[in-house]
């Protein structure tokens, strides 16, 4: 019989009140506490924290605190991220980022989600599904990403958007709901 965290992952419904769940997300919180009061001037400090929050991390990445996530460990950052103030990632599924994004302040990426239905969700179970961010991509400032989205390469997304949906490679896309408003030349 498959764990909470191996449900949680899948995608299938999953109790969040699990004790292993939630000594992960305990785990994260403290590593988060720390991180957040890190004064700006010591970024080794920061960077530390970082790799041991995320579950890979590359070089070059800048994270201004606040920032909050729910386990950390199901966050896959490549080369140069950057996250302005007051980012918040809901990984309980596996969020991957990939080289050169950039986060404008207040962006949420929502892996995390729950059934329609009343009936079923008043149960208590909830459901999580992962969300890939291509290379070279800007969210801007405002943007929400919510579950089971994939933004492709050299993409833009205009400040305030919430993406409920696939956005393909090479577009400025905005709105809510967001979609394409053109093709970038690259």
């Amino acid at each position: 019989m498959p764990s909470e965290l191996e449900k949680m992952l899948s995608g299938e419904l999953y109790v969040a009140a699990d004790p292993q769940l939630v000594e992960m997300r305990a785990r994260a919180r403290t590593l988060l506490s720390q991180y957040n009061a890190v004064p700006f001037e010591e970024p080794d400090k920061r960077r530390e924290l970082i790799k041991q929050i995320f579950g890979e991390v590359g070089q070059n990445i800048e994270i201004q605190a606040p920032f909050y996530c729910d386990y950390g460990c199901h966050i896959v950052a490549g080369e140069n991220l950057y996250m302005n103030f007051n980012c918040v990632v809901l990984d309980c599924a596996t969020v991957k980022l990939g080289d050169n994004v950039q986060f404008g302040p207040n962006v949420q990426i929502y892996t995390a989600t729950h059934p329609l239905l009343a009936a079923e969700r008043i149960k208590g179970p909830e459901l999580a599904f992962p969300i890939t961010i291509g290379n070279n991509v800007w969210l801007g400032g405002g943007t929400i990403v919510c579950p089971g989205v994939t933004i492709g390469d050299n993409t833009t997304i205009g400040a305030g958007s919430v993406v409920t949906k696939d956005v393909p490679l090479n577009v400025f896309a905005a709105g809510n709901p967001c979609r394409v408003i053109r093709e970038l030349t690259t």
